[in-house]
């Protein structure tokens, strides 16, 4: 099971990671999960000022 956080991120509403998986829960409901991110990414994403320009360059459609 992954533990979701709640991020400040206007397009989510949480995120999490286990096992090499990213799940990103967006405020529509939809959630998306990313396998083979490596946890530095997971931590670079939370850590990020802007965090829907990260996930659109380092993460979206690189691990799927």
């Amino acid at each position: 099971m992954i533990a979701l956080i709640t991020v400040n991120w206007s397009a989510s509403r949480a995120s999490g990671g286990a096992g090499g998986i990213l799940t990103v829960v967006f405020h529509n409901g939809r959630a998306y999960d990313h396998p083979g991110v490596p946890y530095a990414m997971f931590e670079a994403l939370l850590l990020a000022e802007s965090k829907g320009v990260f996930y659109n360059q380092h993460i979206r459609g690189r691990y799927n």
